[in-house]
């Protein structure tokens, strides 16, 4: 690689790589840190792997404890399934995605070509080594408080139930087994900075007269959030 090619590329890196933190709303005092926990192992040594067992420690009892808090009346059964939804492989890998974390990954030659920047469990230790990597940063304070705020939306949308499957795949089955036609996400609007992009969703339903909407800072957990108030409107009918 040229030296002028090189420093065209550290410079896209160093603009990616800053548009990344503007998303996770942190800037890391050693950015050494920040690169570490981008480090897949396919890269070699040192990498992720030890900030991605510390960040998945954090990211348990942050959680653990604000489900505690939210919901006073639950058992501890109900309190480890709610959980297991929000730090579960897949969840983690939509945190990812929302915050565009596989363009910055440093991976390995192989993991490069086989598409590893959008596989959901390199995503995912990726998130927990972010975590782990501003808890070392910052501290207990502030790496608690990015987690929440990561979190937040979903934390309002989760609801106190036995019922491990999302609000799309409770309403879809209703739908299905009433014989219905499938419900229908149309987005109606964007807004916000590319870096902060806010999504209004509406949630058309063969059920009901009206769609309900709901607005997220993801597509997805709009989409969710819409049909957990459609499920809500529909149960009591």
């Amino acid at each position: 690689m040229t030296v002028v090619k090189l420093k065209v590329k550290l410079k896209v890196n160093k603009i990616t790589r800053q548009r990344l933190l503007t998303r996770l709303g942190y800037e890391f005092n050693d950015v050494k840190l920040c690169h570490l926990a981008l480090t897949h192992r396919s890269f070699g040594n040192p990498n992720n792997e030890r900030l991605e067992f510390l960040g998945d420690s954090i990211l348990n009892f942050v959680i653990g404890e604000d489900l505690f808090r939210r919901f006073p009346e639950a058992k501890e059964g109900q309190l480890s399934r709610l959980r297991a939804q929000l730090v579960k492989g897949e969840t983690l890998a939509e945190v990812a995605r929302e915050f565009s974390i596989g363009e910055n990954l440093i991976l390995g030659e192989g993991e490069l070509k086989s598409g590893g920047s959008r596989r959901d469990s390199i995503l995912a230790d990726a998130v927990e080594a972010l975590i782990g990597a501003i808890h070392l940063d910052s501290g207990d304070a502030v790496s608690k408080e990015r987690v929440l705020a990561w979190y937040r939306e979903r934390l309002e949308a989760i609801e106190l139930n036995d019922n491990p499957k999302d609000a799309k795949t409770q309403l879809q089955e209703l739908l299905q087994s009433r014989k219905k036609a499938l419900p229908e996400y149309r987005v109606v609007e964007v807004s916000g900075e590319a870096h902060a992009q806010v999504f209004t969703i509406e949630c058309h339903c063969a059920l009901l007269k009206k769609p309900t909407s709901s607005t997220a800072s993801s597509r997805r957990v709009a989409e969710k959030k819409a049909a957990a108030k459609a499920l809500g409107l529909i149960k009591p009918l």
